[in-house]
């Protein structure tokens, strides 16, 4: 059993959870459900990041207290989070009293290592608000490449880090006036000192964090390393220094001790030996891991500075570090000006089950830094297409038959080719869960459900009822079938896990684990419950609701058509002649359909999870036949299918008897 103490990086206390914040929250806890289904001991630590001018400015605005701001922005963050099924071990603040405690021992020690020094520098200082400015309260032209509307401390287009004093044609975002530069005395830590450098230079080459992210840290290691800046003038909401009157730890300090600080509170109220997780003189015997899931943005820190603290404190280095990219939508960086900045809260108000969101972000994120997109119809095709029509459809589909005709109980499974292979899929996917292949994770479930489907659909239970002498065979096929859906149930679970509970009282089995599929038992006759719908289809008018584009009257009336509009879509009766399926696609049939009159199609069909290609063959259905050829990567569809669909799968459409190849649809 491993032993693992997992953080994702603190929110800032001073606005809400957004979309973008949640690829991180919701790919971490990903993991870490995994794991825990796995059977390891794991602690998920997170935080609120409390401290800074703009707690402080916004507290002053709301004419409240620090302490009350962060409190109520505590209770709003841990309250979206658990909604997305976030699960936190423990949720804390970095204002605790056990990380104030922590901060002044490391800072301590550091000095100790004479890692701390003063020095005089320039910051810019707001005049009118008289406070020195945070470097996110100060916007201009990036020093390096030129980059307008650019924070103090990054630049987002090119990724390099300045002082802001470098910033060009300075603007401060608290009063919109020019901020003056003025000289104080600040606390550094000596970042670019000899130590600091010979430890990071083997650090960087280890194994802790991906390919990319150590090639960036190489890059800016080779352009020299900067002490630093770990303090900030009073007025400043935040730990005061040890021996002075008016500096304060800067939040680049006290935020990620925030980590330890809140799993050191954890561990006292669980009573959990805090030393064990990071006390460096107990490594030899040592198995446990500290796990860091950060963005791209914040990897110099995490990378460099953050590991130089731990290092020369005394503390066990982090064993991972897992950084990821950014969110866009639709293509573009979220925005208010475009109806795209989406809170949790936003999306929640939505009814949009939340695990869809999850399964989504699943089936796009992979190991590297690269961005993934939340595009809004891609979003509603895929998960009502993977969720509904391919996971919930074998439940919803089976069940029926096993209350009708046999009392809800579900047979042993039967020994088969597909019984073998879903149970041989677990170490696949096991290894993919564990290196956060999540993509081809998803990818390979989904494979497998189309799978069941097919199974389903080749034994044609509907045709089994209606013969009392295959009854048993019926009975067999849907045991079967819901032994499968069980198992995809446990292989689904870090994912969607709201889902999954609902499945689990369904199943009338709970706290479903990794374990379960290598025991006899688990596939032994059982008793399954009412079933109740799982899963709620998403409807485009959810997602108007999200972006706050309900549409108009006038857009209700543009949306109508007029007969003129209906009478250019040539609709003709076509028999299909052959069907075969894609070996490399997941829902296609390459289908060729006779229309008359000598007109043949091909036709690739999105129906592969519901139909068995040999079932198709000479049956009549609806063709669009005026449709523009479409070029795909099997060759060109030429027409389209008329099909209905819903819950309980995807159905073609077609004439009654009497019609024939080549009639038109009027």
């Amino acid at each position: 059993m491993r032993k693992i103490l997992v953080t994702s990086a603190l929110p800032y206390a001073n606005g809400p959870i957004h979309l973008g914040h949640l690829v991180e929250y919701i790919q971490t806890d990903i993991w870490v459900r995994f794991q825990k289904l796995s059977g390891n001991e794991v602690h998920y630590i997170c935080a609120d990041d409390t401290h800074g001018t703009p707690i402080m400015l916004k507290a002053q605005d709301l004419n409240i207290s620090p302490q009350e701001l962060i409190q109520k922005s505590h209770q709003e963050h841990l309250q979206d989070f658990k909604r997305f099924g976030v699960n936190f071990s423990y949720y804390g603040s970095t204002d605790d009293i056990e990380n104030k405690k922590l901060v002044y021992e490391i800072f301590e020690k550091l000095k100790k290592e004479n890692l701390i020094h003063t020095k005089e520098i320039e910051q810019f200082f707001d005049n009118e608000k008289n406070i020195f400015l945070p470097d996110r309260y100060i916007k201009g032209i990036c020093p390096k490449c030129d980059a307008e509307d650019q924070y103090g401390d990054a630049c987002e287009k090119c990724g390099s880090t300045y002082d802001a004093i470098n910033l060009k044609n300075p603007v401060s975002t608290v009063t919109g006036t020019e901020p003056v530069k003025k000289k104080t005395e600040h606390y550094f830590f000596k970042l670019s000192s000899d130590k600091c450098a010979s430890f990071l230079k083997e650090f960087i080459q280890s194994n802790v964090m991906q390919s990319e992210a150590k090639n960036k840290l190489a890059e800016w290691f080779k352009s020299g390393l900067n002490d630093w800046d770990i303090s900030r003038d009073a007025p400043y909401f935040g730990f005061q220094i040890p021996g002075s009157e008016n500096k304060f730890f800067y939040v680049w300090l006290d935020a990620p001790t925030g980590y330890l600080g809140t799993f050191k509170k954890y561990c006292k109220e669980k009573g959990i030996d805090f030393n064990e997780f990071i006390n460096t003189d107990l490594n030899i015997n040592n198995k446990t891991e500290m796990v860091h899931f950060i963005g791209k943005d914040i990897l110099y820190f995490h990378g460099l500075f953050w590991p130089a603290i731990l290092k020369f404190s005394g503390l066990k280095l982090p064993t991972n570090i897992f950084a990821h990219g950014f969110l866009t939508i639709n293509g573009n960086k979220m925005s208010k000006s475009r109806g795209t900045f989406i809170t949790a809260e936003k999306f929640l108000s939505s009814s949009v089950d939340p695990d869809s969101l999850r399964y989504y972000y699943a089936a796009k994120l992979n190991p590297s830094m690269a961005d993934i997109d939340l595009n809004l119809s891609d979003f509603v095709q895929r998960v009502n297409s993977d969720l509904l029509g391919k996971f919930v459809n074998i439940a919803s589909r089976s069940h029926s038959f096993v209350k009708k005709y046999f009392s809800n109980t579900v047979l042993k499974i039967q020994q088969n080719d597909l019984t073998d292979i879903l149970k041989n899929s677990q170490n696949e996917i096991k290894n993919l869960y564990e290196s956060r292949e999540f993509s081809k994770c998803m990818k390979t479930i989904m494979g497998l459900a189309d799978k069941i489907n097919y199974y389903y659909d080749n034994n044609k239970p509907w045709e089994l009822a209606k013969s009392e002498t295959d009854r048993t065979k019926l009975h067999h096929v849907c045991s079967n079938t819901i032994h499968y859906f069980k198992i995809l149930t446990i292989f689904l679970k870090p994912v969607i896990p709201s889902i999954s509970k609902n499945a689990e009282v369904f199943l009338n089995s709970s706290n479903l684990s990794w374990n379960d599929l290598n025991e006899d038992n688990f596939y032994e006759s059982f008793q399954i419950n009412k079933y109740n719908h799982l899963f709620k289809r998403i409807d485009i008018k959810m997602i108007d609701k999200i972006l706050d584009n309900q549409p108009s009257n006038q857009q209700k009336d543009e949306d109508k058509i007029s007969i003129q509009d209906l009478k250019k879509i040539k609709l003709v009766v076509g028999q299909i002649i052959t069907a075969e399926a894609i070996e490399d696609a997941d829902k296609l049939l390459k289908l060729n359909v006779d229309l008359g009159n000598e007109d043949k199609r091909q036709v690739f069909a999105g129906i592969k999870s519901n139909y068995e290609p040999n079932s198709l063959i000479n049956k009549l259905v609806i063709v669009v036949a005026n449709l523009h050829p479409r070029k795909m990567r099997f060759g060109e569809s030429q027409a389209m299918l008329l099909a209905a669909s819903g819950e309980e799968g995807v159905f073609l459409l077609s004439p009654d008897s009497g019609a024939k190849p080549g009639m038109i649809v009027s």
